[in-house]
């Protein structure tokens, strides 16, 4: 997530057209007969959690709220981080920006008792080729998931697209070990034609959410939240019949639809 892009005020509008010019209300209808909400559930098993981002900030914003609810189950999170958000101010230096945005990126992940990794690449020149297939494939295989969260490859951001592709080759990779799903980030301006699968009430978890978002004071956070991510958050919510919900798409080879395991 990088500060300084289009105005997050058109959102609702923008959100509109992707979806294809559906109407709130009817909207809303339907989701509550289709969407699955996801509760936590016991279970003997420890599960681990990986959820990768392009650059500090992008996990804890697109699914903070899920994550904070896996953990809050006792669960195994790790936020792998693409890069340190090197280049997000003209004003200072990258190694500048890669300093201030580790610090805020390790404070949020205590917050949401997640543990951070950093792949190496840098920001605004990611790289998506056979060395770095191999590479993310190894950092992701290395942490034995069992579920990995990742961008939706379908975005206007160059990182955000290298991201989700390098996920989605580790999961092939992989002969498709764990299961995969896409979080959106700043849908209607950089995210495009996501259509979720499945959804998860953050009602309880938004405080949590908006504490580690706030860690990350380089990014305005504070308007960040208020323009974009309260009304997505809500406008998900409406989808599936809650106040407040992060949307995700389960990728899958096979028919039908899955809840989030462990949740």
């Amino acid at each position: 997530m990088e500060k300084n892009k289009p105005a997050r005020r058109d959102f609702i509008k923008l959100s509109a057209l992707a979806l294809g010019g559906l109407t709130v209300a009817p909207l809303a209808g339907i989701a509550q007969k289709t969407a699955k909400l996801i509760t936590i559930k016991p279970t003997d098993k420890k599960l681990r959690i990986v959820c990768v981002g392009a650059h500090p900030g992008d996990p804890e914003f697109g699914c903070g709220g899920t994550m904070a609810k896996y953990s809050a189950a006792g669960h195994e999170v790790t936020f792998l981080y693409l890069t340190r958000g090197e280049a997000s101010d003209p004003a200072k230096t990258r190694a500048e920006m890669a300093a201030l945005r580790t610090k805020e990126a390790e404070t949020a992940c205590k917050i949401l008792n997640a543990s951070p990794q950093f792949a190496g690449q840098i920001d605004g020149d990611s790289i998506l080729d056979k060395e770095w297939n191999e590479k993310m494939t190894n950092l992701i295989q290395a942490a034995k998931p069992d579920i990995v969260f990742t961008q939706w490859p379908l975005d206007s951001h160059p990182d955000h697209q290298v991201t989700g592709e390098l996920a989605l080759t580790a999961w092939v990779r992989s002969g498709r070990a764990f299961d995969l799903y896409f979080y959106e980030v700043n849908t209607g301006v950089e995210t495009m034609a996501f259509t979720p699968t499945d959804y998860v009430d953050i009602t309880a978890e938004h405080e949590k959410k908006k504490e580690a978002m706030f860690a990350h004071k380089t990014q305005d956070p504070v308007n960040t939240y208020n323009d974009y991510f309260k009304p997505l958050e809500e406008f998900r919510g409406l989808e599936a019949g809650v106040k407040m919900a992060e949307a995700f798409i389960h990728f899958k080879t096979t028919n039908g639809r899955a809840g989030i395991i462990g949740l």
